[in-house]
């Protein structure tokens, strides 16, 4: 038997090697057959992409990308995860959301895959009278449960402890988090008067009582729904941890003591690479803060896919952007992961929708197979990149965080609120002008569609940070739409007159129709004008046909009773025509004045 070298083992081995230049000049040669004249860097910055915070995706990344060694599976920085072991022996923790006092809600999702629960109580969820109803029939030694009490968040801890104690479970075996989390209430609420020594004594006693339990949350959600970028959610996660160790050893635990009473909670949104990039990133900041301290632990991460992407139009779509968020935190390696509901913003979920959320991970985990490897995105390079970027990011805001007092101090000051406004508006404009699309509301919308009806859920916490979600602007188009439609019978129209044969409208015709459909304002594509009952009109062609035949036809549409005149293209000079629609037009800016044109309020 002949034995060949390693180098003939290569399937690449017969071709010559390719250099960078190489693929910038054929990046070059395609660039140019679009108009654009660029070499070299130019070329790759040609294709790279804008990401918040200043970072930047490019199209390539090499073995010359180089990032800091992340270490091993449960080993200091935790890059790459926090367990050696990684999600491998089960899965990761199915967690699944309550708001309302329903004990068979809670069974049947305890029966059929969630493995613990997340439980609102108190004045935005369940009272904390009926606690023990919910819970009733739950085996509290086999599932965790993490709370989320806001300010009553004592008398919440003391009857699950209670119940505890009364059920029978020895206190070793007790798991979950008590769910503390002064300051994540403040930033909800406004209120800054929120007393932390019942929260120390609470965390004492589960240090000394309790090993399984952890006092406190760091949430970021609140940032995170007001708006804030991923390195802006990083930073507020670790200027509050690093408030409650202060707090913590203050009232004098020890720093190891303090540090295992926080675990962290983040979004998880459908831009995996950036989802999972922000898990490995949270969990090396927070390596760098135990380190300084004194307390080498990692961090326990809880992922809850993002509520700001969900979508109330088309709510169905949300089960895809659900499925992609969940294989993120799962690649990102957290610990617990809680899949909202697809009818998340349109009330309590039914149980169908509590079906969908629980099994999203359940095949994610026994059908993809998904947690039988180690930290998956390891070793791409970029992912390692945009690790250390994103890092390197958060941390920057957190020093900004720090030197403007904390977090606290940034929070009562309005400073935080402002920065997280900052980000907020630079992606509305991108929302606005279709730049970052969202399925079924700004894109393919569905003016037909009959949304389910649900039980109205429990009011949320408000008074502090705002809530934002993606699709609010055009969402409050179509309500506008809505009324109109309640009041007359029928939707805002807008006649579509297609100028020559298929071939030459059919391309702006379909962008024109799914842009003021958007905005709630049913187009019209048979018949006349006077037929359509329509007062606006948009000009869908050709630019060739344009010059030959918009002027007049714009002419003849305004002696027909066309009040306005859009036309499908980039602005030109065709008299007749009032105003222009194109892609990375301000959508949201065009279909407001189209609808108050139209009257409709």
């Amino acid at each position: 038997m002949t034995v060949l070298p390693d180098d003939d083992l290569s399937l690449a081995a017969e071709f010559p090697e390719a250099t960078h230049e190489q693929w910038q000049r054929l990046v070059e040669g395609v660039l140019r057959k679009s108009g654009k004249e660029v070499s070299g860097a130019a070329a790759e910055d040609a294709l790279s992409t804008t990401l918040e915070d200043g970072l930047r995706a490019r199209p390539l990344y090499t073995a010359d990308d180089s990032a800091p060694d992340p270490g091993l599976p449960g080993f200091a920085p935790f890059v790459r995860g926090g367990r050696p072991e990684g999600n491998t022996l089960g899965g990761w923790d199915v967690r699944q959301r309550h708001t309302a006092a329903a004990g068979d809600a809670v069974l049947a999702d305890l029966e059929n895959g969630v493995t613990s629960l997340w439980l609102v109580v108190g004045e935005h969820g369940i009272p904390v009278p009926e606690l023990g109803r919910v819970l009733d029939g739950v085996y509290l030694d086999l599932a965790p449960v993490a709370l989320d009490a806001g300010r009553e968040v004592e008398p919440a801890a003391n009857e699950l402890l209670r119940l505890y104690d009364e059920r029978g479970v020895a206190r070793d075996a007790a798991r979950g988090n008590l769910g503390a989390d002064p300051l994540g209430h403040e930033a909800r609420t406004g209120d800054d008067g929120f007393d932390f020594a019942p929260v120390a004594a609470l965390a004492r006693r589960c240090a000394e009582e309790y090993p399984g339990l952890r006092a406190l949350t760091v949430d970021a959600l609140p940032y995170h729904e007001a708006g804030g970028s991923a390195a802006q959610e990083l930073g507020s996660a670790l200027a509050t941890g690093v408030a409650y160790l202060r707090e913590l050893t203050e009232a004098g635990l020890s720093v190891e003591q303090a540090a295992a009473q926080l675990a962290f909670r983040y979004s998880a949104t459908a831009d995996q690479f950036l989802t999972i990039a922000k898990l490995r990133a949270a969990r090396r900041l927070w390596a760098r803060v135990a380190e300084v301290c004194g307390a080498p632990d990692g961090q326990v991460q809880h992922a809850v896919t993002s509520p700001v992407m969900m979508s109330r139009r088309d709510p169905w779509v949300n089960m895809l952007r659900t499925t992609v968020a969940t294989l993120a935190a799962g690649v990102g390696g957290a610990d617990a992961v809680t899949v909202l509901p697809f009818d998340h913003g349109l009330g309590l979920p039914d149980a169908f929708a509590r079906r969908i959320a629980r099994n999203t991970s359940t095949i994610l985990v026994e059908e993809s197979h998904l947690s039988r490897v180690i930290d998956p995105a390891g070793g791409s390079w970029y992912v390692e990149r945009l690790t250390d970027e994103l890092a390197h990011a958060g941390w920057e805001f957190f020093q900004h965080i720090e030197q403007h007092g904390g977090q606290a101090a940034a929070l009562r000051s309005g400073r935080l609120s402002e920065d997280l406004a900052a980000t907020w508006a630079a992606r509305s404009a991108k929302l606005a002008r279709r730049r970052e699309p969202i399925t079924g509301v700004s894109e393919f919308p569905n003016l037909a569609e009959r949304l389910p009806e649900r039980a109205p859920a429990p009011t949320e916490p408000s008074g502090g940070l705002p809530r934002v979600r993606r699709d609010e602007a055009y969402e409050a188009l179509r309500a506008r739409s809505d009324a109109h439609l309640a009041a007359t019978g029928s939707r805002p129209r807008i006649f579509l007159a297609a100028l020559g044969p298929a071939a030459a409208h059919t391309a702006r015709l379909t962008f024109a129709s799914n842009l003021f459909r958007a905005g709630g304002i049913e187009p019209v594509t048979e018949g006349s004008f006077e037929d359509s009952g329509a007062t606006e009109v948009c000009l869908c062609s050709s630019d060739a046909l344009y010059e030959e035949r918009a002027a007049e036809v714009a002419a003849t549409l305004k002696s027909a009773g066309a009040a306005h005149v859009f036309l499908a293209g980039r602005p030109g000079q065709y008299p007749g025509v009032d105003d222009h629609v194109f892609a990375g037009c301000d959508a949201v800016a065009v279909l407001s004045a189209t609808l108050d044109r139209m009257g409709v309020s």
